[in-house]
């Protein structure tokens, strides 16, 4: 077994948190912004230290290249993001690709023999902070192989037009034709040149860290279903309009949130749901509210589960307190299980290394799971400090930590040797 250093990786985690830093211990850090370019010229300067070819894609992808013995044509990528929320942690997405370059400098220096090029890799605007949605570069890189089902929510040209939430006159291909790291369509990752796909990933949940577990390994990313609840009542003056003549879109849409809570809750309890996003309007205080959309976002594995969801969002009355009730379905996928080969060569790197851990799935959508529709790919997962994630107090000790990049570097090294297609 082959072991990375703590202290060179401790260096990482403490240099890249410096890009972007806010006050209180996190990072904003935007894709494309100047603190993400800043931890672009980092990576890419650590990279070519050891001897690694950086390019990128047309996308800004970068690549980092650690070639082989030459015996073998395809590469085999580690990859996650640098871009992050606001006020976000210094371990969501970073880490993945922290881990990767520490598993080339590894290789490189304890000259470990490998047959594939290796390739650590920076995905460009994961989380979708700046420019919505999220996972916007892998997807396009997989638009082909995606199934209908969301398809249609990853066009390229519509991504490409993502306006700033910050700047609305800018879109994220403004930000792409200014970038330094824009390169060549040629070079991204595809099914051809390309053998298989590790990320390294923090849990973002605190299911390890209550199971006192070192590492996740992860079968597979949660189907789900996204729909959007749309009230339709009637707007007026919240002064002179009797109580029982009203048509309260919110209102309405109060009792509606509630019957499909305590619906819901009857489902398996490994169930979760969430409404994270609610329109009011017109949204003042002397109107009463015409319109009310609320978000409804449910994930499981079993797709049975998920079906009896579906069933109890239309099984809502068409009108509640006098308004209309409309549910809309905004995209869905079926649950993506993880290559079963790769997903063993992380569970016998674990046991030989003797940390404790313990299958576990992904609640969250990672650029892994696009992937998966073109190469066979895999998660590994590191705990969350009491399950904390996409917030400054975000952190997983170093001791996990390297944990996890040994796991990465001995799965990788097995992977070399002994995976096919």
């Amino acid at each position: 077994m082959y072991f990375c250093s703590k202290k060179r990786l401790e260096d990482k985690i403490k240099t890249f948190s410096t890009f972007g830093a806010t006050q209180n211990g996190g990072i904003t850090r935007y894709s494309l912004s100047k603190e993400a370019h800043q931890a672009r010229d980092e990576f890419k300067r650590r990279m070519e230290k050891i001897g690694a070819q950086v390019y990128t894609d047309d996308l800004a992808n970068m690549y980092a290249i650690l070639k082989g013995d030459g015996t073998k044509k395809e590469k085999i990528v580690m990859a996650s993001h640098l871009d992050s929320v606001k006020n976000g942690g210094n371990y969501d997405g970073v880490l993945g690709v922290l881990s990767a370059m520490e598993v080339l400098e590894t290789i490189h220096d304890q000259n470990i023999p490998h047959h594939h090029d290796l390739v650590a890799m920076v995905w460009t605007n994961e989380e979708g902070s700046l420019y919505p949605p999220a996972m916007m570069c892998s997807a396009i890189l997989s638009y082909e192989d995606l199934p209908s089902s969301f398809k249609d929510c990853f066009v390229e040209e519509t991504l490409l037009n993502s306006r700033s939430v910050l700047n609305p006159n800018e879109t994220f291909k403004d930000a792409l034709e200014a970038s330094p790291y824009k390169g060549d369509k040629k070079n991204r990752l595809n099914k051809k040149d390309y053998l298989a796909m590790f990320e390294l990933h923090i849990e973002q949940g605190p299911i390890l860290t209550n199971n006192h577990n070192d590492i996740g390994v992860v079968t597979c990313v949660l189907g789900m279903c996204n729909y959007r609840i749309k009230i339709y009542g009637e707007s007026d003056h919240a002064g002179t309009t009797p109580m029982k003549y009203r048509k309260d879109a919110l209102y309405a849409a109060s009792k509606v949130l509630l019957y499909l809570h305590e619906q819901l809750d009857k489902l398996p309890k490994d169930l979760v749901y969430t409404t994270g996003e609610i329109i009011c309007q017109p949204n003042v205080h002397t109107v009463i509210p015409s319109y009310v959309e609320f978000s409804l976002d449910a994930r499981h594995e079993n797709p049975d589960v998920i079906k009896e969801v579906v069933k109890i969002i239309h099984s809502l009355p068409n009108e509640v307190e006098k308004c209309r009730v409309k549910p809309v379905l905004a995209w869905e996928r079926d649950t993506v299980y993880f290559n079963k080969t790769l997903v063993d060569y992380v569970l016998k790197a674990s046991e030989a290394l003797g940390y404790t851990h313990q299958y576990i799935n992904s609640g969250a959508g990672h650029d892994a799971q696009m992937i998966s529709y073109v190469l066979p790919t895999t998660m590994i997962f590191v705990p969350s400090k009491d399950g904390h994630s996409h917030c400054e107090i975000e952190h997983t000790p170093l001791e996990n930590c390297e944990k996890g990049v040994n796991i990465l570097l001995n799965a990788v090294l097995t992977c070399d040797k002994n995976f096919e297609k």
